[in-house]
């Protein structure tokens, strides 16, 4: 009777931040339970049950536990983790101590990883959508294995997410599977039917059917060729095997962004690393993997197939003590830090001496979480490389090694801020001492080839020469091309590589320089694919730096900016899924500056805007455009853009908000054109003076937060300094005509898949006899009117977008630049295309825009914008999806909160219910469409501003009714500590979230203040108010429309009515949903 597991979150981990501990803590009593149950099982099995026996499982740090003490949220990575085990205990050994990539290629994803000579833990990741607080080996994953499906779409090779999996599996398991990477290696004569075992099939009872992968691809084949001849370019057919070159070329592309995100993103660079393949599927993929990333040597285990599992049995014992510290890292502080991780010690040797391990055996290791005062970038630092001195704890030097590692990661320090320590932590391990026997035979003649076989390769069809792994030996060279077949692997060396057999027995591969491509300028869809995946990676990667170097929560921790990669025209060419309100307004910003400085551009310039007329969202959100320039070029070859909001940079009220503002004055800094850095050389004079000025204006303030300006702003240089450099070396390899001719290609692409887009949505009305004219319109809680028709021309496949018949430009701040109706256009667009495709400057291509001068949405130069950017947005949003019927409206609102005093500021966004669609009910308390920024933990809130979190919870039955019914808000309190001056800039307060097709409206939102004394007070949508000490602001956020009739058959709860045949799953999938959580 009653629970017989109870999982704790102070015990599965004592951390700051609730949200991902409590997720920790579900996650491990969902999975322990079950872990439990197979552990049992797996012991009845044996005499005596194992009692006497020591049975040792892997983690996801990396470390073995005795069963128990393994417990789910702990084991979520165990299997990945046993492959790094695998080969720093082998490769990191065998070359020599040259960091080493772990490139783990299995049936439906590839995880890649780093060793240097020491394990690399995170203590937060997010795992099929559920945020783990937990130590776990840094590992990334991305969706491209080789079950992975391969699509062609709108001229574009597509490898992945979706996978075949285990069942169905790929076409050639004679199951009536899809075509996937496995397919594409078998055409290539990649793999050999006869190595596998005959288990394919209904019966199982088959070999892989080379037949059956041929057939599936030149289905596909078709279909290219049909786009070749008829498409814009026409180009010359495809072979099945050509096609099938393109698709593994894609795949191999698509794996090594994860690798570039390892490496460059964190300053290292990735030829100066070893790749150590292993996995089923890696070897498959070593040497071109290698060459893409400049590499020189791919080192192969000889039990590659199998290392995940050799781990295992390499690995140490590890037992972990932490516990919560919040100390400040001072003199003071040190004896009580020393006594801490004294304790935590005693306990991991007592439990490793528990299990039978001597004194001499275990290694203790001590390590303090820090981070700088008022920062949320907290470092796991252990002082084993910094002795104790007399500033220091006995322990060690942890504040040295703390400064040592910010520096490395970060590229600055801040010694003007105190360092404040938010846990303790001691790693204990128990040494096996178990290590691998050479087992390599020695050379005796030359290597004997089992057969001759074809392979496909770049040039066409060459002999290969195959070779059995175990009948090789220590010295043995083989030249590419050549297959070397295990029962568990096979390993492809390519032309140009040479081979080699170590004295271990294992495989080391000399990859050869990449033969000279001749790729034109002319379009072709195998190198448009691995050129979008390369502009992708630029921008994605200046968006790693950003939140690595920049020190402000807004963008470390709340992730509000956005990166971009631009043409010579300042069109947008590419962006990572950052902001959407900030993507069409970027390529405006950028625009604006070519025009308005025409040569006044030179190396070494870099540039800052911000103003409404320039393209600017709002005015918290500063641009930071850096032109990229070429030899032999005059002017900019590319631009690289990054947008980031700032939390102060002046105006009338803390943290640039303000919800009364009528002119862009009161509401900060303004930049139309401004020299951050000229002739290489920061501005910081000039940019302090234009951030302070706000102060010379009555009733105003400068900017309350300098430090953090300057700081978040040079990380803005910083990011786009890395996208020049990846321009740079992308041009290098392909020569400037090509890179540029791709970057046109790639939005010709995105305009193809709107225009086809269009057309289906302009040819489906036309079939049931509507009008190819769709119209909508909403409101604005003040009753401005949002107004929209759209004519679409069905044999071009575009449309005009009219909204004529909008408001007036208001006296507030609801005016949206036109930028912003832009950056909506440009989403809803990619929303209703339905799949990935290049978002660029192409999608605007096939549409006209019409926007009356003087209206809401193109107001005058100096108006109010502050609320356009964060709430007229969501309405526009609102106004297109409905037009096309796609879904019912959304809270329509970011419920922004803005609280500050003297000395402290603070803004969040608050989620809201999402509107319900066809065959989707809407999901309850997200961000939707114009923002997907994080909120802050309330443990974390809670101790660095003087509030308390009272409530924070779903407002059931808010999201309106129907067939599927609308998700819903959210409920937010907050209780005042100290008195301050809050701010509210909300919308949906007045005009309720619409339904569709018979669907009820969403609960409009409500924003009240519950006084001390008990009187409550409704604020209306926005307002600056004093608040004192137990004063509680209470946010009621909208609801999600709902779509269809309410009387109609409901489906089952969560289940849409065709629910797809594979699973979307992978680094793609997990993306989202981080994005889309509160």
């Amino acid at each position: 009777m009653g629970f017989t597991h109870v999982s704790l979150s102070s015990e599965a981990m004592p951390m700051v931040r609730i949200v991902p501990r409590g997720h920790t803590a579900c996650a491990d009593a969902y999975l322990t339970p079950a872990i439990q149950r197979y552990v049992q099982g797996f012991c009845r099995g044996f005499q005596g049950q194992l009692k006497d026996v020591q049975v040792l499982f892997m983690r996801s740090d990396g470390g073995l536990a005795p069963m128990d003490a393994f417990s789910g949220s702990r084991a979520v990575l165990s299997g990945p983790a046993g492959g790094v085990v695998g080969y720093s205990a082998t490769t990191y050994q065998a070359e020599g101590g040259q960091p080493v990539i772990g490139f783990d290629m299995g049936g439906t994803s590839t995880d890649v990883s780093r060793y240097a000579g020491e394990f690399e833990h995170v203590f937060e990741a997010s795992t099929a959508g559920v945020t783990l607080q937990a130590p776990q080996l840094d590992i990334n994953t991305v969706a491209a294995g080789g079950g992975s499906r391969l699509f062609f779409r709108s001229g574009l090779f597509v490898v992945g997410p979706e996978s075949a999996g285990a069942h169905p599996g790929p076409a050639c398991y004679r199951k009536g599977g899809p075509v996937t990477v496995t397919d594409a290696n078998l055409v290539l004569g990649r793999l050999l039917p006869a190595s596998f075992p005959c288990i394919f099939g209904p019966g199982e009872d088959q070999p892989l059917s080379p037949e059956a992968s041929r057939k599936a691809l030149e289905a596909v084949a078709t279909d290219i060729n049909s786009f070749l001849t008829n498409g814009p370019c026409p180009a010359s057919p495809l072979s099945p095997e050509e096609v099938a070159m393109g698709f593994v070329r894609v795949a191999n592309e698509a794996m090594c962004r994860p690798i570039r995100a390892l490496t460059q993103a964190r300053g290292h660079d990735p030829s100066a690393h070893v790749l150590a393949c292993f996995g089923g599927a890696g070897g498959q993929h070593a040497c071109a993997i290698a060459r893409a990333l400049g590499m020189d040597t791919v080192y192969i285990h000889r039990h590659s197939g199998l290392l995940s599992a050799l781990g295992l049995a390499l690995a140490d014992v590890v037992h972990e003590a932490q516990e919560p510290c919040s100390l400040p890292y001072v003199p003071e502080t040190f004896m009580q830090l020393d006594q801490r991780l004294s304790r935590l010690e005693e306990q991991c040797v007592d439990a490793l001496r528990a299990q039978g391990f001597p004194r001499s055996q275990i290694h203790t290791e001590g390590f303090l979480h820090l981070r700088y005062q008022g920062t949320d970038c907290a470092l796991m630092v252990s002082a084993h490389q910094h002795p104790a001195t007399a500033r220091s704890p006995r322990a060690g030097d942890f504040g040295a090694a703390f400064v040592e590692r910010y520096m490395r990661e970060f590229g600055f320090v801040i010694p003007e801020r105190s360092v404040v320590v938010d846990d303790v932590r001691v790693r204990g391990t128990g040494c096996s001492g178990l290590r691998l026997e050479d087992v390599a035979k020695a050379q005796m003649g030359p290597p004997r080839v089992d057969k001759m076989t074809q392979c496909y390769f770049e040039g066409g069809y060459q002999e290969t020469p195959v070779f059995l792994l175990g009948e090789l030996g220590y010295g043995h060279k083989l030249q590419g091309p050549c297959l070397i077949i295990d029962s568990n692997s096979t390993i492809l060396v390519e032309p140009g590589c040479q081979a080699e057999v170590t004295e271990t027995g294992d495989i080391r591969i000399s990859v050869g320089a990449e033969t000279p491509g001749t790729v034109g300028a002319q379009l072709d869809p195998i190198h448009l694919s691995i050129f979008s995946h390369r502009f992708m990676s630029i921008a994605e990667q200046m968006g790693r730096i950003l939140q690595r170097t920049a020190i402000s929560t807004n963008i470390k921790e709340r992730l509000d900016f956005s990166c971009a990669l631009f043409g010579p025209d300042g069109g947008l060419v590419s962006n990572a899924p950052h902001i959407p309100v900030h993507l069409g307004a970027m390529q405006e910003t950028v625009q604006f500056q070519i025009q308005h400085l025409g040569a006044d551009l030179h190396p070494g310039d870099v540039l800052l805007s911000n103003h409404p007329s320039a393209g600017g969202s709002h005015l918290p959100d500063l641009t930071v455009i850096t032109p990229v320039f070429w030899p032999g070029q005059t002017r900019p070859v590319f631009y690289v853009a990054s947008r980031g909001h700032h939390a102060d940079i002046g105006g009338i009220t803390p943290g640039s908000m303000p919800p009364h503002s009528t002119a862009l004055q009161q509401e900060g800094a303004v930049f139309l054109s401004f020299k951050l850095v000229q002739g290489g050389v920061f501005q910081e004079e000039a940019v302090t003076e234009a951030l302070q000025a706000p102060g010379k204006i009555p009733g105003c303030s400068g900017t309350r937060n300098l430090h953090d300006n300057l700081s978040d702003l040079r990380a803005q240089v910083a990011a786009n300094q890395k996208g020049i450099q990846l321009v740079g070396e992308l041009i290098g390899q392909y020569g400037l005509d090509v890179v540029q001719a791709y970057m046109g290609h790639i939005q010709a692409n995105a305009e193809l898949a709107v225009r086809d887009m269009l057309r289906a949505f302009g040819s489906s009305r036309q079939a049931r006899g509507l009008p190819l004219e769709v119209s909508a319109e909403d409101h604005m809680d003040d009753g401005s009117p949002i107004r929209l028709r759209v004519h679409i021309n069905l044999s071009q496949g575009s449309a005009v977008f009219d909204f004529s018949g909008t408001g007036p430009e208001v006296f507030g701040n609801l005016n949206a630049p036109r930028a912003i109706t832009l950056s909506a256009l440009i989403y809803c667009l990619r929303c209703l295309v339905g799949r990935d495709i290049p978002l660029n400057q192409g999608c605007l291509v096939p549409v006209r825009v019409v926007i009356p001068k003087g209206s809401i949405l193109d107001p005058s130069p100096e108006a109010a914008v502050v609320g356009g950017n964060v709430l007229t947005s969501q309405r526009v949003v609102d106004v297109i999806l409905g037009a096309f019927g796609a879904c019912a409206a959304s809270q329509g609102c970011m419920n922004n909160v803005t609280l500050g005093n003297a000395h402290m500021g603070y803004y969040e966004t608050v989620a809201g219910g999402a509107g319900a669609g066809p065959g989707w009910h809407g999901r309850s308390g997200v961000h939707s469409h114009m923002t997907n920024t994080r909120i802050t933990d309330p443990e974390i809130l809670e101790s660095r501003y003087p509030v308390i979190l009272r409530r924070f919870e779903l407002r059931l039955g808010s999201g309106g009714r129907g067939r599927f019914r609308g998700g819903d808000g959210v409920v937010r309190e907050l209780l005042f500590r100290e008195e301050a001056l809050l701010s509210v800039l909300t919308e949906r307060r007045a005009f309720r979230p619409y339904g569709l097709h018979g669907g009820e409206p969403g609960a409009r939102g409500l924003n009240l203040l519950i006084r001390k004394d008990g009187r409550t007070v409704n604020l209306g949508g926005k307002t600056s108010v004093s608040v004192y000490p137990g004063d509680v602001f209470c946010l009621h956020t909208p609801g999600g429309g709902g779509y269809g009739d309410p009387e109609d058959p409901v489906p089952p709860p969560g289940s849409p009515p065709q629910p797809p045949s594979f699973s979307t799953r992978g680094s793609v999938y997990e993306y989202r949903r981080a994005q889309e959580a509160v």
